[in-house]
Order: C-alpha cells, then structure tokens, then sequence
C-alpha cells in the first residue's frame, strides 16, 4: 500500500477505507478497534467526526445539522447518552457570511434537538480554492446508559437484526441536489439525531450491539460486524424497508440501495422478543417504519439477502462507496 496515492474512495468507507485505517493508522496507533468512538476511564465515551459534503445544503439538511446529527448518533449507538459537543470550522477565503450564519443556526438547532450543548470549538480560515466551501469537524462526550457495557455484548446464532426506518434517503436526497437531478417529488434526507430513540430502545430490549449504516450504508455495516464478532446475517429483502423512490432512483444511477449512505437511521442486533420493542419504537417519529430485517448466523463473515422471490445472493462489502462525498 506504501506505493499507493490517496484516491476518493480511500473515503467511501468500503474496503478502501478500512485497509487505509488498518495499514496506516492502526499499525501505529494500536487502537482497541477501527470505531470512531471509545470508552474513555468508567462511562465516559468520546468521539470525533469530520464532515464533508458536497452540496453544502441538501433537502432536509446541511453540513451544520449533519455535524451535530453524525457525532451524537456515534455516541447514541454505542451506547451513549450524548452530553456536549466542540466544533471545528474550516472556511474557505470567500465562503458567503449569510450561508456560514445560516449552517450555524442550523448546528445550534440540531444541537437543541438532541440536548446536547456545543461547549467550543475552533476557527480556520484557508485560502480560495483550498476548502471546497466549508468542512465541519466535531468531537462529542457521553454518558453509557445504566447497565449497557459494549465491551460485554456478543452476538450469537438466532439473535434478530432490525433497523429503524427506510434506507437510502439521504444519499437519494444529497446525489439527486448535486447532479440536478429533477426527482420528484425531490427525496429528503433522513439527517436527524437518534439519542431519544436509542434510549427508548435500551430501556424496551436486550440490545447486543448498534451502528449507524453511514458510509457504505447497511450491507458495510453488517460485513463489518460480521468480521468483528464472526457471525453471518440473513437477511430477508421483502422486509427491508425503502421507499419506492429511492428504488427507482437506484435503478436510475445503476447501485444499490442497500450500499447508500444514511443519516438519520439505526442498525441493532437485538436478543430475544422483538414485538415490544418495534412496537415501541414505531411511537417515535425517527422509528415509524422500524422493521425486523433478518437473523444471526453462524455463518462466519457472511451476510445474505433472500429476494423476494426466494433466492439467495451474498452482499460484499465493496471497495469503495459507489457515491462519493456523501457524508
């Protein structure tokens, strides 16, 4: 890889990305795993996040809700009740002062929404040309919720796989704004903080472990847990809940919706009865559409869909995210 030049989809969160992390970061750092949040001392959990996107506003979004949105479901989903935030501008020279005002009402309202306070922060100011607009970058501190301890958490053969609602909106809503698309009507991302949803989950359910299906969208995740704790998944297509919109923008653009990036959406391995709990979070406006998808394996390293019409394909993870820039 030491011959190698940085390309985009070093980015992606595919495999790219991970051989990036692992080969250059983590045979240095030796970091306990290749998540962007760790348990600090007792509770105390931290993470950070840079953020990139290109629109800098999207339908249902901007870059200043995504960077309070994206740290505080880092820390939600492992387990964390999200307290504070520090954000880091960097603008470009020449970035209008009305759009910087206006991403920052937006950080503060995010902030709002999900009961964090924004403690600091940093300023840079780069030159024309060197920034693409604007990049946010956030690190957040929280609290592991009473008797959730990540470290203790396994997953086994027969536990459930759910997610919280429909897949691929916000890499549908971002692409559809960047290309000019003219979808209609035009898809919203579901950019939104999932803390309040993600206690109610922990407090209904034996929850064994969650992610956001961010880069890479559901399928990464789910190869990437694969990997970790040497299970399978099967999943079942007729349950996996996207809108026909995004299907047919999919089918559009030529990827899949399982590989699209989300803001606003969980993924949890779940233990035992699962009705309570998606009947529970079916009350919450993030979990309307919350939907069991599938069941643990033992099939190591392996994740696979049945289609609705009764056959089995293998999802990959693949080597880079197919839409840039999304997150």
């Amino acid at each position: 890889m030491l011959d190698e030049i940085i390309k985009l989809s070093h980015g992606s969160g595919g495999n790219m990305t991970r051989r990036l992390i692992r080969d250059v970061m983590n045979n240095r750092f030796q970091m306990p795993s290749m998540s962007d949040s760790a348990v600090i001392g007792g509770r105390m959990v931290s993470t950070i996040d840079a953020h990139v996107v290109k629109p800098i506003f999207f339908p249902g979004g901007d870059i200043g809700r995504l960077s309070v949105t994206g740290t505080v479901n880092d820390l939600a989903v492992a387990g964390a009740i999200p307290l504070s935030i520090f954000i880091a501008y960097i603008i470009e020279e020449g970035f209008p002062m009305r759009e910087l005002e206006r991403i920052t009402e937006s950080v503060h309202q995010a902030a709002q929404e999900a009961g964090v306070k924004i403690l600091g922060g940093d300023t840079k100011v780069v030159e024309h040309g060197k920034a693409d607009g604007l990049y946010l970058v956030t690190s957040g501190i929280g609290m592991l919720h009473d008797g959730y301890a990540p470290g203790d958490r396994s997953i086994s053969e027969g536990d459930s796989v759910i997610v919280s609602g429909n897949l691929g909106d916000h890499a549908i809503a971002v692409i559809n704004a960047r290309e000019n698309l003219g979808l209609q009507p035009a898809p919203e991302s579901d950019c939104a903080p999932l803390n309040h949803l993600i206690g109610i989950m922990l407090e209904t359910a034996d929850i064994r472990f969650m992610r956001d299906p961010t880069r890479g969208g559901l399928t990464t995740v789910l190869n990437e847990i694969a990997d970790e704790f040497q299970v399978g998944f099967h999943l079942f297509e007729r349950d996996i809940p996207i809108r026909d919109s995004v299907r047919s923008a999919s089918e559009l653009l030529g990827i899949d919706p399982l590989y699209l990036a989300n803001e606003g959406r969980v993924v949890a391995i779940v233990r035992g009865d699962t009705k309570t709990l998606i009947d529970r979070m079916r009350k919450h406006p993030l979990g309307t559409d919350a939907q069991v998808i599938g069941t643990v394996t033992n099939d190591a390293g392996r994740v696979y869909l049945e289609t609705a019409i009764g056959s089995v394909r293998q999802l990959p993870m693949l080597e880079s995210d197919p839409l840039p820039r999304i997150c």
